[in-house]
């Protein structure tokens, strides 16, 4: 997928639909699958990079409950998603309602994957985030950025 970053705002429609920014849509090609993501967002993969993530999640053990619950959390979220004409998805309820999407929506570009963040939640995420992203530049500054 290369490498995707920025910020952008789109209105969730009536029906549930959000438009995919051009320069996403490219990366994650078409379909590509949205799951439940860390943080209340969701998280959308490339079929590539879901099927690596896939392998990945197959070797934890399922013998240990964080392994089961997290791999349950993150599989049954899960939905291909088809970009139409328009470059919209169309996001199914139980997702919407678990990122508390109603209307105004945050699509941003994280490297290897795309988050689509309600957009209240989203400043409120960056304002807290803010706060400690000082403490944290120095801690990872040990790594080479």
């Amino acid at each position: 997928m290369g490498h995707v970053y920025g910020e952008f705002q789109h209105a969730l429609d009536d029906k549930g639909r959000l438009t995919i920014p051009a320069k996403f849509r490219e990366g994650l090609g078409s379909p590509f699958v949205v799951t439940r993501g860390l943080d209340h967002c969701l998280f959308a993969y490339p079929l590539s990079e879901w099927k690596a993530l896939e392998q990945k999640l197959r070797a934890l053990p399922f013998t240990r409950a964080d392994a089961r619950a997290f791999t349950r959390f993150f599989f049954s979220g899960a939905v291909e998603c088809e970009v139409d004409r328009q470059g919209r998805i169309n996001l199914p309820a139980n997702l919407r309602e678990y990122a508390h999407l109603t209307k105004e929506c945050v699509v941003i570009g994280v490297g290897s994957r795309v988050e689509i963040w309600d957009k209240a939640r989203w400043e409120d995420y960056i304002r807290q985030q803010q706060e400690t992203f000082v403490e944290i530049a120095e801690k990872i500054v040990d790594f080479d950025l």
